[in-house]
């Protein structure tokens, strides 16, 4: 039987989904790219936002539509956030967050059976669901090794779809590294939903690095993103003491004004984020901070917006990812005074504009200089891939996929 996966939203989705994938391969089904001609497709859902959730059910519906003798399989945050509205619709096997490694099994059973199936839970309080992956479809391979956020952020649901903090095995990850780097991949990227709380018998993200940094073969160790309160004293020796470890960190700021990040209900204050970045730059002068930013936050005024502008101006970071405010139903923020559509939109291209600036003066650094770029794409005669600090770096040569060349940045 052919099978099609379809992965919505983060990393972490992304990481599911490659380890079904390779489950379903192992079981001696065929990946296709086109639900249309597939037997089976699987969507891994995202509800971050409303939007997010529209999304995904417009796309379940256009398979069935597309595909109307399709095997659908469904799970992820959306489902986990809203199971009645997704029991409303055509789908074979519906799964909860907690039980994705259990698909294989359930379409067994649906196979044998013809019935409906659905497994959902609804307690936050769950245990890691271990998955393991051998290969991974991008250069660079992702291992989640956390699950769950206990922030309750004031605009975000996640906590409520993942559950709460919880914690892969610290001898699985280094064996799951170990089988990825064999299979030639030379950069890790370690993700999760609230990667920098990894807690395991004792075992922090700063051990799992240092570990990680043992193995022959991987030349690098990448966050997906952290938090800047999770990088304490230990996480900065590393950051000093640790080659393997990337030049590029990714904190999310989500608000450059301290009115605007209490309502958030976000850790710290600007204060603090700022001593925080002097200190990793005192560490990486030439580091890559890049970060989020919601715009538009529910009461954010001219002022918190201004406030934002120049904080994300004077921290100089090297990308800026921009996300007007989206309503998300069941969050505290959605039921506050919303910014009206033409002053968001204004805000965000202000803010996009200065993430270009701030991009363009981050590049312009390392014009001339040698750099080491990990190539990730072939196209007849260009290379294309990243450096240590995720400047991106096209090579009018055909080189070999999945190797690190020295280049001169242009």
């Amino acid at each position: 039987m052919k099978f099609y996966i379809e992965i919505f939203g983060c990393k972490v989705n992304s990481y599911e989904g490659n380890y079904l994938k390779e489950i379903f391969i192992r079981n001696n089904y065929e990946y296709i790219d086109d639900y249309k001609c597939a037997d089976i497709v699987i969507v891994n859902t995202c509800t971050v936002t409303n939007t997010a959730d529209n999304k995904c059910r417009k796309y379940i519906r256009r398979v069935r539509r597309d595909n109307p003798k399709v095997i659908l399989i469904v799970t992820g945050c959306a489902v986990q956030n809203n199971i009645e509205a997704y029991k409303n619709l055509d789908i074979d096997i519906l799964v909860g967050n907690n039980y994705k490694t259990k698909i294989p099994s359930l379409l067994e059973e649906y196979l044998t059976k013809n019935e409906k199936i659905v497994l959902y839970n609804s307690s936050r309080d769950l245990t890691f669901e271990n998955m393991e992956i051998n290969d991974f479809d991008h250069t660079r391979a992702f291992i989640k090794i956390e699950d769950g956020c206990d922030n309750f952020c004031t605009y975000c649901i996640i906590p409520f779809t993942r559950g709460k903090c919880r914690s892969k095995d610290f001898d699985e990850i280094i064996k799951e590294a170990k089988n990825l780097v064999k299979n030639n991949h030379l950069e890790i990227v370690l993700t999760g939903i609230h990667t920098g709380s990894y807690n395991y018998n004792n075992h922090t993200l700063v051990d799992v690095i240092n570990e990680l940094s043992k193995i022959d073969g991987l030349k690098r160790i990448r966050l997906s993103s952290v938090e800047i309160t999770e990088l304490d004293d230990k996480f900065l020796e590393m950051l000093k003491n640790n080659p393997k470890f990337c030049n590029h960190l990714h904190i999310p700021l989500q608000a450059g004004s301290d009115n605007t990040l209490k309502r958030m209900m976000r850790k710290y204050d600007l204060k603090y984020f700022e001593e925080k970045i002097k200190a990793i730059r005192e560490i990486r002068p030439d580091i890559s901070i890049s970060t989020d930013v919601i715009v538009g936050f529910p009461l954010e005024s001219d002022e918190d917006f201004l406030s934002t502008y120049e904080f994300c101006q004077k921290i100089k970071f090297s990308k800026i990812h921009v996300f007007p405010y989206s309503r998300r139903d069941g969050t505290v923020a959605s039921r506050l005074k919303e910014v009206d559509e033409k002053t968001k939109t204004e805000r965000v291209h202000k803010l996009l504009r200065l993430s270009e600036f701030l991009e363009n003066e981050y590049e312009s650094k390392f014009k001339g200089q040698v750099v080491d770029v990990l190539v990730e794409e072939v196209n007849d005669n260009v290379s294309i891939g990243h450096t240590s600090n995720y400047l991106k770096v096209e090579i009018n040569e055909k080189l070999i996929k999945n190797k690190i060349y020295q280049v001169i940045y242009k």
